[in-house]
């Protein structure tokens, strides 16, 4: 995949929260993910592969599941499987919202794992729900008479977490990965369907400079854009709390896609999202006891 791509770190991070004696049943959304991973009948996954329809990889892992389920029951199995599909945005937030939503509302026995890097990057960084406002993508372009897109970024996880399953997170890629192992594991080990939603940055589509990808997700934590929490069984709990809350602009700063709102006529946005940041943030730690 590119350099300074967060997905495949992500999914290598993701992965190695299973114990050696696991197998695992895996599948992809069409997205950056499957076409850098898998040429027919050739596939980089050493564990069972599913490459999906950008709409339905949810359907077809919670399906691969349910087969396991009933064959265990009679006895025709061996080993111990477990399934997890994996989505980017586009697949996740927008077109494969309602099989994912599906699958966890039956309450397979499943992770789903949305690598997030807020736009359609595979076919040419457009504009997705998950975009936030003011980016500069290919359908959202910025110029004199729009600043970039005009809507703010989907809140996915609560969405996830209103589905009352055992186990939701949000995550990024941190220094030294433990609050994503920690959490991949709880996932997967966790009994039912479980959600995590992993903010993962794209050099082309963010235009930041490549080495700058730990960066990126470190900034994206301390000025509180990306939240890192998860709700286990209902209860809502905050991961991370910056000693410092840095002010957003020294997260947009570093990446093109933002670059028009240092212009001197659009100040004003970045106080807008500014303000936008601290009330979320203000009411996530009124959910989790922290207020």
């Amino acid at each position: 995949m590119c350099a300074g791509c967060g997905a495949p770190v992500a999914v290598r991070a993701i992965l190695r929260a299973l114990e050696p004696e696991d197998q695992v049943v895996c599948g992809a959304a069409t997205g950056c993910l499957e076409v850098s991973t898998f040429l027919y009948p050739f596939t980089a996954w050493k564990d069972s592969f599913i490459h999906s329809a950008f709409e339905n990889v949810g359907a077809t892992i919670s399906g691969a599941e349910a087969a396991y389920a009933a064959w265990n029951r009679k006895g025709k199995t061996t080993g111990n499987y477990k399934f997890i599909a994996f989505g980017g945005d586009g697949g996740t937030y927008d077109i494969g919202i309602q099989s994912l939503s599906g699958a966890m509302e039956r309450g397979h026995d499943m992770v789903y794992v949305c690598y997030d890097n807020e736009a359609y990057m595979n076919t040419g960084i457009q504009r997705s729900s998950s975009t936030p406002k003011y980016a500069d993508t290919t359908t959202s372009p910025q110029g004199t008479a729009v600043p970039g897109k005009q809507q703010y970024k989907k809140d996915l996880t609560q969405v996830m977490a209103a589905h009352n399953i055992p186990y939701v997170a949000q995550t990024t890629l941190t220094q030294n990965f433990k609050d994503i192992h920690e959490k991949s594991e709880k996932a997967i080990y966790k009994k039912g369907p479980a959600f995590l939603n992993v903010l993962a940055p794209c050099p082309r589509g963010w235009r930041y400079d490549t080495p700058d990808l730990m960066l990126i997700c470190k900034l994206a934590m301390d000025t509180c854009i990306w939240p890192i929490f998860e709700v286990e069984d209902g209860v809502w709990k905050l991961n991370y709390k910056p000693k410092k809350k840095l002010p957003v602009e020294d997260y947009l700063k570093r990446q093109g896609r933002f670059k028009h709102l240092f212009n001197k006529e659009n100040e004003h946005l970045i106080e807008e999202l500014q303000r936008d940041v601290d009330k979320k943030w203000d009411d996530l730690l009124r959910r989790c006891g922290e207020a």
